[in-house]
């Protein structure tokens, strides 16, 4: 599961959390990427840093079986939001990435900013 830089999940099947989907998370210190796919496969990446905010649900049927979603809210164009459905460990990968994304925007000196507005048109 972790070995301490990384974590590696499969999307599961909501009926009884089985792995049978074309779904792989591979959660790092510096990137997140989401595989999908059998017949055509697509990768889609994110830098930990532009992860802004993260958030954990759990539906009745996913916590039955164990299961949650975790949602990534990024400053990324191309994914403004990257879902992670179905997994198992998911409070344990929140931290992770809630962490990382900090260490990862440290390192490269950015901030996350909020554009208010100052009504000045």
């Amino acid at each position: 599961m972790n070995n301490g830089r990384e974590y590696q999940e499969k999307k599961r099947v909501l009926f009884f959390g089985l792995p049978w989907t074309f779904t792989d998370y591979t959660i790092g210190q510096e990137i997140l990427t989401i595989h999908t796919g059998f017949l055509k496969k697509e990768e889609n990446y994110c830098y930990m840093y532009k992860i802004q905010d993260v958030k954990l649900t759990s539906t009745l049927a996913e916590r039955i079986f164990g299961l949650s979603t975790i949602t990534c809210y990024t400053g990324d164009v191309t994914h403004p939001q990257l879902s992670l459905s179905h997994i198992k460990h998911a409070r344990e990968i929140k931290d992770f990435i809630l962490e990382a994304a900090e260490e990862a925007r440290q390192k490269r000196r950015t901030m996350n900013t909020l554009d208010i507005g100052t009504g000045d048109a």
